[in-house]
């Protein structure tokens, strides 16, 4: 049995002893979406369901894996350890794990853990729901894209599409989630229409792959054209994208960025070096030279667009010439926002059965607290340049007399957040700020 399939030879529906079911997401931003339509679908069925990683005290506890790398994997088997205690101790009842890394290793999970009374994977977690029986008369049936929010109720995440086409040589997202594939264009309108009738105003469109948007449905890519469309409906106040790829990037977004006042000034897009040795290695179909030329073109035509990458140390081929051509990178190309991390070597991959991950764990963290050293002087330089100006911010929460808030150069949870002093504002609603002081990862000012 595979993750994919669906559930055969169960025996007949499970019987919760309660209507609770709680569901904790684990990993990234994707993964909460599907759990977010898991929720609104045990809901149509009658159940009480929850998103409470910090009390999970349902009949049945769900558990969304993330199976992308060591750490994460590491997380949510010891999650899953800590479950079968509660429920060995009478505090929970049944477990249900689903996701990345029973999509990934479904069959030595259900061995090695038997425990856990099912094991779903990342796309057949509706087994899950159709195993339950009813607990009211009429169910309803919602939309395909219908879900409970767990995000405050003016921001939501946007999945347009799943699986990846690259196949870098490092990373284990093709071998999970398949090949490429879109969601329609309508169907992702109709869904951002219905959110923004629920009070949603912040978009955060979220894919493994955004620059390969419509290409396998409509034989090339329509990123622009669906940006385009969500931004001319009434009440969408901010659109924000994540997590695009830097070569057969789709150049006509910018434009669309230029001119949409509700378009971000904003792309994740991970570069992760820029030593023609280690791309190729990476397989990224890529060179310095064109690395070079993406940031510059990005900057030429949206001004003032705000940068987010991801960059990966340690890597195969990294010699010490190869990690100073990328300190010399961050500190030429000054990101506005950036992550890095240490290489792991994940089985399966290209660079698992080909290179030789040769590179000592020291030598990994020093290039790793080095190159994060370089970037936090510059995320202070460049706030400093912010003191004085006033930003749109979008507020958040409060915090004793202050607000804390974001502005549409920052995306929940992974970049820096705004402190507005003396502040009375209430979440979710839009104030300008002047900046009075900043920091590395924080801004700190005053409602005008």
């Amino acid at each position: 049995m595979t993750g994919t399939e669906d559930m055969t030879g169960q025996e007949e529906a499970l019987s919760p002893e309660s209507g609770r079911i709680d569901v904790i997401s684990m990993g990234c931003s994707k993964n909460l979406v599907d759990s977010e339509r898991m929720l609104r679908r045990l809901e149509a069925k009658g159940y009480h369901a929850v998103h409470d990683p910090e009390d999970p005290r349902g009949a049945w506890v769900v558990v969304n894996t993330c199976g992308f790398i060591g750490d994460a994997k590491e997380e949510s088997i010891n999650l899953i350890l800590e479950l079968i205690e509660a429920k060995q101790e009478g505090r929970i009842g049944n477990i249900a794990v689903m996701g990345c890394l029973a999509e990934r290793y479904l069959k030595e999970l259900e061995e090695e853990i038997p425990e856990v009374d099912r094991w779903y994977g990342k796309f057949n977690w509706n087994a899950f729901i159709d195993d339950l029986p009813d607990l009211t008369a009429e169910p309803e049936t919602p939309t395909v894209w219908d879900r409970t929010l767990t995000t405050p109720g003016w921001n939501a995440y946007m999945k347009v599409s799943e699986g990846c086409d690259r196949f870098c040589s490092f990373c284990a997202i093709p071998l999970i989630t398949g090949r490429h594939t879109s969601r329609p264009v309508e169907e992702i309108l109709a869904e951002t229409r219905d959110l923004v009738a629920r009070g949603v105003k912040e978009f955060n469109v979220i894919a493994q792959d955004l620059s390969s948007y419509g290409k396998d449905l409509y034989g090339e890519p329509r990123l622009a054209r669906l940006i385009d469309a969500m931004a001319e409906i009434p009440g969408v106040e901010w659109i924000r994208l994540h997590y695009a790829y830097p070569s057969d990037f789709p150049y006509d977004i910018l434009e669309v960025m230029r001119r949409r006042p509700n378009v971000c000034n904003y792309l994740d897009v991970a570069l992760q070096h820029v030593s023609d040795n280690v791309l190729t290695n990476m397989r990224r179909h890529i060179s310095k030279e064109e690395t070079l030329r993406f940031i510059g073109r990005l900057r030429g035509e949206v001004p003032g667009i705000r940068i987010r990458t991801t960059l990966m140390v340690g890597f195969p081929g990294e010699g010490e010439k190869e990690f100073a051509e990328l300190l010399e990178f961050v500190r030429e190309a000054r990101f506005d926002r950036m992550g890095a991390f240490a290489y792991c070597e994940e089985e399966g991959t290209w660079a698992a059965r080909h290179l030789d991950d040769s590179i000592p764990d020291d030598v990994k963290q020093r290039r790793l607290s080095l190159l994060m050293e370089v970037q936090e002087n510059i995320a202070l330089e460049l706030n400093e340049q912010l003191v004085g100006f006033r930003v749109r911010v979008l507020v958040e929460r409060r915090e004793g007399a202050d607000c804390v808030g974001r502005t549409e150069w920052d995306s929940p949870e992974v970049d820096p957040e705004v402190i507005i002093r003396d502040c009375d504002a209430a979440p979710g609603t839009f104030i300008n700020v002047e900046i009075d002081q900043a920091l590395p990862f924080e801004l700190i000012g005053h409602a005008v």
